[in-house]
């Protein structure tokens, strides 16, 4: 017997997404092409934003339509309790088990499996914080509007129709097993290859505590430049970090050392720029 079911119906509105895409063609597709077993995506306009930010255990903000931390060029505006490197560890693997289904369809995942592919330990206490997991997700909704250079609208995803991380789930506890659909809304962020490949292997490796190691992967990740540089003070607003600017620059060292010991950077350093500004540098591996 299902425990607990959650659902989303369908409602009425649209949204749009890249012109010219057609909806037939994208509904044999998944909302990724297909990964190999190294790699986890996310759209770079999430993963260079502050929807998944580092922040310590406790009682977590409740959004109400609030406009992230993001580049100039996206507008994202969330609604739900604030999500952390767990909740992104959660929906990575989501995408990528999704990726051998067409868009939209309902899949299934066993939980033991699931929480061992994302690197955490099977029992009643894990179950529990998947499900808490997947009910945060569930329930945290966007609007995402995209903007070209010349700031023509280029996407929009959320504005008459919610849009939420997972659109619906069933979990069986009897079976352990959870049925899970996304919205087939999600494939207009994978569109002209404008995600990011998160070395899953790395992230694993990561040592506990690290979520702003954690963070900071899916930043460089968007990128193929080597070096990279980020102004400290955008760092310390994209990661939540609202403590002391002295504490801020200890953990961040100490975030920048471990992505050197799991080899996904090299010669980080917090240095002064031209314009006697901090920012944090490296060369991405």
């Amino acid at each position: 017997m299902k425990s607990l079911l959650h659902c989303r119906p369908n409602q009425p509105g649209t949204s749009t997404g890249t012109p010219g895409f057609s909806d037939k063609v994208a509904a044999s597709r998944p909302i990724i092409p297909s990964l190999a077993p190294r790699f986890r995506a996310i759209p770079n306009h999430l993963a260079r934003s502050s929807i998944y930010a580092p922040i310590a255990r406790g009682r977590r903000i409740l959004h109400q339509g609030a406009t992230l931390i993001s580049r100039s060029d996206a507008i994202i505006r969330f609604s739900g309790q604030q999500l952390d490197q767990s909740h992104a560890d959660v929906w990575m693997q989501l995408l990528y088990e999704s990726t051998r289904f067409p868009v939209g369809r309902p899949f299934a995942i066993n939980r033991a499996t699931f929480l061992r592919a994302i690197g955490r330990h099977t029992g009643n206490c894990e179950y529990k914080w998947l499900m808490r997991s997947m009910e945060a997700l569930a329930f945290g909704m966007l609007v995402i509007d995209v903007r070209t250079k010349r700031g023509d609208r280029k996407l929009s995803i959320g504005e008459t129709r919610a849009l939420h991380m997972i659109d619906s789930f069933d979990c069986d506890h009897a079976t352990g097993k959870y049925v899970v659909r996304l919205d087939d809304r999600w494939r207009h962020m994978f569109e002209g290859r404008e995600y990011a490949l998160i070395d899953w292997n790395k992230r694993m490796e990561f040592s506990a505590h690290q979520d702003m190691a954690k963070a900071l992967q899916l930043l460089i990740a968007t990128s193929n430049d080597s070096p990279q540089r980020f102004p400290v003070e955008r760092l310390k607003e994209q990661l939540g970090y609202d403590g002391r600017p002295r504490d801020f620059l200890r953990s961040l060292d100490k975030a920048i050392r471990e992505l050197e010991r799991v080899e996904i950077i090299a010669g980080g350093r917090i240095a002064l720029n031209s314009r006697n500004m901090l920012q944090a540098v490296w060369n991405r591996l």
